[in-house]
């Protein structure tokens, strides 16, 4: 019987891709990439939709505030703002201390900047306002176009010939006023030209080592400042390199002259505003709000002075004068600008990088992102508008930011409702701080130092990671403390540019070593790109780490040169200069026995690993093109069975 075999009507039928691409030619490339036609012009709606797009970006507050949910989002804010409002008085009138100006003018920058802020800023969380290390910066360019000996005046003393030497205080006040607002305004241009341009990225230059570093000395440049204050004695205010050391020993050698009511009173203050701290972080979790130990001193303090008369009776320096309303706006005396024009740089880059990096934490925290270049728009508008209103240069508090977000900010509304209890005290309560002891507020100053000289916990933790940064650190820390904040920054940059360009010209070279390892090849790996600054060294360890198995070379002391013979009796001398140049000079040789090729080497194949290159300049292409084209005669000569070291790569870079 004849059988049939069917195939089975069950199995599936084979699987088939059909994979289509278009290709292009060089007309294409050239007429639709490289040079496109012209587009045709846009219709009005998109338009419009591009000038949305580009005034969402200018003004992010019409991006979240049209959808703001007042249900789950009002109450933390309400509570916030408040918080931070109260904490932004007492901190306002602080640091305007350090920027040598009239306390009123902390309340100022306390309110006019965080209102504007409100609508071009992109982070939800950080306060902007005042801050110590940007106000001792303010101060010292501040004392230094405006010092005490400008406005030294001489009087008799009645019929005698004897003279009184004093200080005309209202217009020393009044230029130093003037010097700050100046710099504020050129602060707010610069930072506003930088987010203009895209200059967002310019904080990464300033790395977290430098910064904690920096931050580091300007906290022991405050807490010196505030040592006369704290004893209630008159020592003159100094600026530029060694100030520090120079107000230190101006305080001990007066110190016998401490007024010790104003000693108590500040040693009273900084105990309680410790304790209160020290509440607020052991118990976070349980307070529904941190207990406002800056307001409750404030308060407490100038209720003490009022009533027994500390000024009068006691000789304690108040505040005195803090004037009502708000003042009119005016435009800043702009010749001073050419002696500010340094000073307001560093203070415009110090100033942003705080702001960036304290917003792109609590964006991470909270799921959001922030712009840099906006965030420059933004400070920009806040320090430049603002300083037509006697303000002066402002940034982001890390102290009233953490009390902002831990409160339940959600959004800046919290940051406008903090400002306007700063207006509601400059408009109509004012005057109730007069009576305020200085020392209370250097008290203020000084206790809220305290997390910044934390970070010298950084020192042995950066010991065990990294040296180098450790040493960008120390070097921020001990420039900026011995030569003032302006320079120490300036060489805390310079030396962590240095210690970028030290880690990629020694870069860690070494041969891979493989899973299952195969005779005769060799893999060489370099963690750094190859350039005029490293490619010597780089030669220099490829010779002594493979090369060597492979090849011949022959060492000069003063560079490193191979020696190949060429046939007929021309030699071609390879040589890297210390400069990092590759030249190639050609000799005669009288005979070819003069030089003699080593016997055969046990590597054959070598194989340059250059995954982390970024980069290679012409001096490292023909330092590599050296080693290929030295292989490449070897093997011609049968010095070595086979090479290859990837010429492709060297080629491409040529």
């Amino acid at each position: 019987m004849e059988q049939h075999v069917t195939p089975c009507e069950d199995a599936p039928p084979p699987l088939m891709y059909r994979v289509e691409r278009p290709v292009f030619d060089e007309a294409y490339l050239h007429t639709q990439l490289l040079h496109p036609r012209e587009r045709s012009p846009k219709t009005i709606r998109q338009r419009l939709a591009q000038a949305k797009a580009i005034a969402l970006s200018f003004l992010p507050i019409l991006t979240w505030l049209p959808s703001y949910p007042v249900k789950e989002y009002l109450f933390g804010d309400l509570v916030s703002g408040l918080s931070t409002g109260v904490m932004q008085l007492p901190q306002g009138l602080a640091y305007a201390m350090l920027a040598a100006v009239p306390p009123v003018y902390g309340l100022y920058s306390s309110f006019y900047p965080v209102l504007l802020y409100t609508f071009f800023g992109t982070s939800r969380h950080i306060s902007i306002g005042t801050f110590a290390v940007i106000s001792l910066m303010i101060g010292g360019v501040v004392v230094r176009e405006a010092p005490d000996s400008m406005f030294t005046i001489q009087a008799l003393n009645g019929t005698s010939t004897n003279t009184t030497v004093f200080i005309d205080t209202e217009a020393r006040d009044a230029r130093r006023v003037h010097v700050a607002v100046v710099l504020t305004t050129l602060v707010g241009v610069i930072q506003l030209v930088l987010g203009l341009l895209r200059f967002g990225f310019v904080a990464i230059y300033l790395t977290e080592p430098l910064v904690r570093g920096f931050t580091t000395a300007a906290a022991v440049h405050v807490f010196i400042s505030q040592l006369k204050y704290l004893l209630g004695i008159q020592t003159p205010r100094f600026s530029g390199p060694l100030s520090a050391l120079n107000s230190v020993t101006a305080v001990f050698s007066d110190i016998t002259s401490t007024n010790v009511t104003t000693l108590i009173v500040g040693v009273v203050c900084m105990v309680v505003l410790y304790c209160v701290k020290d509440l607020n972080e052991r118990f976070k979790k349980k307070l529904p709000v941190p207990i406002p130990g800056e307001i409750i001193v404030v308060m407490v303090s100038t209720g003490i002075s009022y009533g027994l008369s500390l000024s009068e009776n006691y000789q304690v320096d108040v505040v005195r004068t803090i004037p009502s309303g708000l003042l009119p706006p005016a435009i800043p005396d702009f010749s001073l600008l050419p002696n500010l024009v340094t000073d307001s740089i560093a203070i415009a880059v110090v100033g942003f990088s705080m702001g960036i990096s304290l917003a792109k934490i609590f964006a991470l925290k909270h799921g959001y992102s922030v712009d840099g270049n906006q965030e420059l728009i933004a400070l920009g508008l806040c320090n430049f508008v603002s300083s037509f209103f006697h303000t002066f240069a402002i940034t982001c508090s890390m102290s009233r930011s953490l009390v902002q977000e831990s409160t339940g900010g959600n959004t800046q509304i919290a940051g406008l409702l903090a400002s306007m209890v700063v207006l509601l005290v400059v408009v109509a309560i004012g005057f109730v701080f007069q009576p305020l002891p200085q020392t209370a507020l250097a008290a203020i100053i000084m206790v809220n130092l305290l997390g910044m000289f934390k970070q010298f916990r950084d020192i042995p933790a950066l010991w065990r990671t990294s040296k180098i940064e450790l040493a960008i650190w120390l070097v921020a820390f001990v420039a900026s403390v011995l030569l003032g904040l302006d320079l120490g920054l300036l060489v805390a940059l310079g030396f962590a540019i240095l210690s970028v360009i030290y880690r990629t010209q020694r870069p860690v070279i070494l041969p891979l070593f493989q899973a299952a390892e195969c005779t005769g090849i060799k893999i060489f790996h370099s963690n750094s790109s190859i350039y005029f600054a490293n490619s010597d060294l780089y030669l220099n360890a490829l010779k002594e780490k493979v090369i060597s198995a492979a090849v011949c070379v022959s060492d000069v002391e003063l560079g490193v040169t191979h020696e190949v013979v060429a046939g007929g009796g021309s030699q071609n001398h390879l040589d890297v200069q210390g400069n990092g140049q590759v030249a190639e000079t050609h000799t005669e040789s009288d005979s070819e026995e003069t030089r003699f090729l080593e016997p055969l080497c046990p590597v054959h194949t070598l194989i340059l690993d250059w995954t982390p290159v970024n980069f290679i300049d012409s001096v490292g292409a023909k330092a590599i093109k050296l080693v290929r084209d030295l292989i490449s005669t070897r093997r011609a000569l049968g010095s070595v069975q086979k090479c290859n070291i990837t010429e492709q790569i060297c080629l491409s870079v040529m």
